[in-house]
């Protein structure tokens, strides 16, 4: 009888450690999670920073193409006032994108801007934020699909739904505006004899995905 009730005692403590264990796991990937938004959010931020010198140089070459820098402008605008959810975010991240497209095509009609000095780093600047945007949402959407297996996971779904841990939303555009992100600034800007732009720094690697549900 004492055997079978330390038997007993022996798996409710098992369990306990089990159930905190798992708690605590959760809560570090949902800290994680935010702190790697808060990532892009920064990368986006520096982004939304560096278009009005974009456009302002563009514009000294381009003063008539009066629209494509108003709708940058606005977009860009709505894009930065968007504190919304990842899925939010994104769907304010697509107009901007395309407007951003449209500005690097009226660029490409200027050989003079393009040879610019201040616009060929502005532009380098822009590439290599577009390589950390890219870097950081990898790394966010890691960590939100092993989070969101763990919730759907059983035993642990069980301690999901006691403590309100809840699937958290992916960042994500739609493919062709994630293709302007990634492409518009890379528009080869050289003029064939003179000094070319800078090479945009490689992608940042991807870090390593979190460790497998329990």
């Amino acid at each position: 009888m004492i055997v079978f009730l330390w038997v007993v005692i022996g798996i409710i403590v098992l369990l306990g450690l089990g159930l905190v264990v798992s708690y605590n796991r959760f809560v570090s990937q949902r800290t994680l999670i935010k702190n790697a938004w808060a990532n892009i959010d920064t990368e986006l931020r520096r982004r939304y920073d560096l278009i009005p010198n974009l456009v302002e140089t563009v514009k000294g070459y381009a003063s008539h193409e009066r629209e494509v820098f108003e709708e940058v402008a606005r977009t860009r605008s709505m894009a930065a006032s968007t504190t919304g959810s990842p899925a939010q975010q994104a769907a304010a991240e697509g107009p901007f994108v395309a407007a951003l497209g449209k500005l690097f095509a009226v660029a490409e009609n200027y050989p003079e801007l393009k040879a610019n000095q201040n616009f060929l780093a502005l532009q380098s600047e822009l590439s290599n934020t577009e390589d950390r945007i890219q870097a950081s949402r990898r790394f966010y959407n890691a960590n939100v699909q092993g989070y969101n297996r763990r919730v759907q996971s059983f035993p642990s779904v069980l301690v999901a739904r006691s403590f309100g841990f809840k699937e958290e939303e992916f960042f994500e555009i739609e493919p062709a505006l994630r293709a302007a992100v990634e492409q518009a600034p890379r528009v080869d800007f050289g003029t064939g004899g003179g000094a070319g732009p800078t090479e945009p720094a490689p992608p940042a690697p991807d870090a390593t995905p979190p460790a497998p549900p329990s």
